[in-house]
C-alpha cells in the first residue's frame, strides 16, 4: 500500500498555523523578557497551582463526558456514560493536534457504536460546539452586569454574533433535510436551553479554580473581571488557528488582564494553565486509549477509521463558522 500524502490544503493550513503561532509568540517575547518569565514561574506556588488546575481538568473531562452522554441519548439512542469515557478521553489526544479531527473521531466512534449515519452524529457534535460557545457568551454577559468598560461593552458584538448564528442555524439551515443539520432540526427550544444549562457547571468550576489558581502566581484579578473575560479567552483558545491553541490564549490573557498584573506573571500563568490542561487531558487519553483502540480502529483492515477525517473535513467550515460566531 502506497504511503498516504496529505492534501495540499491541509499542508497549507498546518504551515499557516505554525507561522501564526510563531508570530504571536515573537510579539509576546518582545514585550516579556524570558528572564522575567522564568522568574514568574520560579516564584509561583506551583504545588497549589497544580492541585487546582489538575482538579479543574479532571472535572472538565468527567462533566464533558456527561454532557455528551445525555445529548446522545436525547437525539440518537441509549448509551452508557462509562462507555463514552474512553473515546472522549482519546478524542482529546487527537484534538490536541487537530481540533476538527478530534471531533470527527468522536463522531465516527458514536456512528459505529450506535449504528447511525456518520453525518447525523457529526450534527450532534456541531450542536455541542455551538451550545458551548453560547453558554460562554452568557457567562460573559453576566460579567458585563458587574463590570463596565470600553472593552467589556465591545463584547456585546460577540453576543450579537452568536444570536445571528443561532438564527441562521435554527431557521435557515436546520429545516433542510441535510444529515448534518439533523440534531438542530430535532432539538426543541427546551433541549437547546437544557444543553446550555447542563454545560454551566463546567465553566463555573473552571472560573472558581482559575480565580484561586491565579493567586498562586501573585495575580489578583477581581472576580467580576474574571467572569467577564475568561469566557472570551476560552472562546479564543478554542479557535483552530494556532498549533495546540498556543499563542492566542496567552495574548488574550495579557490583553484582557494586563491592568491587574504584570505581563510576565500573566504569560507564566496562562502558559502553565494551558500546558497542565493539555497534559492532564493527554494523560487521561493515553490511560483510556487501550479501551478505545478497538472502536477507533477498523478491525477488518487494521487502519484508522478514515471516516473521522472525512467528517472533520465536511464539518470544518461549519465548525469554523460556529467558532467565529
Amino acid at each position: 500500500m502506497g504511503e498516504a500524502i496529505a492534501p495540499p490544503h491541509r499542508i497549507a493550513r498546518g504551515v499557516l498555523s505554525l507561522a501564526l503561532t510563531a508570530v504571536i509568540f515573537a510579539l509576546i517575547v518582545r514585550r516579556v523578557p524570558l528572564a522575567a518569565l522564568a522568574g514568574a514561574l520560579r516564584d509561583a506556588d506551583r504545588g497549589r497551582f497544580l492541585v487546582l488546575m489538575v482538579a479543574n481538568t479532571l472535572f472538565y473531562f468527567a462533566w464533558d463526558t456527561l454532557v455528551l452522554a445525555v445529548t446522545v441519548r436525547w437525539f440518537h439512542g441509549p448509551v452508557r456514560y462509562r462507555e463514552l469515557l474512553p473515546v472522549r478521553a482519546a478524542s482529546y489526544v487527537v484534538g490536541f493536534f487537530n481540533t476538527n479531527l478530534g471531533r470527527g473521531a468522536l463522531a465516527a466512534y458514536l456512528s459505529r457504536r450506535l449504528r447511525a449515519p456518520l453525518l447525523e452524529l457529526g450534527s450532534t457534535v456541531l450542536f455541542l460546539v455551538l451550545t458551548e460557545y453560547t453558554q460562554l457568551v452568557i457567562w460573559a454577559m453576566l460579567g458585563l452586569l458587574a463590570l463596565r468598560s470600553e472593552v467589556s461593552r465591545s463584547l456585546i458584538a460577540v453576543a450579537a454574533a452568536i444570536s445571528v448564528c443561532w438564527l441562521l442555524v435554527r431557521w435557515l439551515l436546520a429545516p433542510r433535510g441535510w444529515s448534518l443539520s439533523r440534531t438542530f432540526r430535532l432539538a426543541t427550544p427546551a433541549r437547546y436551553a437544557a444543553t446550555v444549562l447542563l454545560r454551566a457547571p463546567m465553566f463555573l468550576v473552571s472560573l472558581v479554580l482559575h480565580y484561586h489558581a491565579a493567586h498562586a502566581f501573585g495575580i489578583a484579578i477581581p472576580f467580576a473581571a474574571m467572569l467577564t473575560f475568561l469566557p472570551v479567552i476560552f472562546m479564543i483558545a478554542a479557535l483552530p488557528v494556532t498549533v495546540a491553541h498556543l499563542g492566542t490564549t496567552q495574548a488574550a490573557w495579557i490583553f484582557f488582564f494586563g491592568q491587574y498584573a504584570a505581563a510576565p506573571r500573566l504569560l507564566a500563568f496562562s502558559l502553565a494553565a494551558h500546558l497542565v490542561f493539555a497534559a492532564t487531558r493527554g494523560v487521561c487519553g493515553l490511560f483510556w486509549l487501550p479501551a478505545a483502540y478497538d472502536d477507533l480502529i477498523d478491525r477488518g483492515s487494521g487502519e484508522p477509521v478514515v471516516l473521522a477525517t472525512a467528517t472533520a473535513d465536511a464539518a470544518s467550515s461549519s465548525s469554523a463558522r460556529a467558532s467565529v460566531c
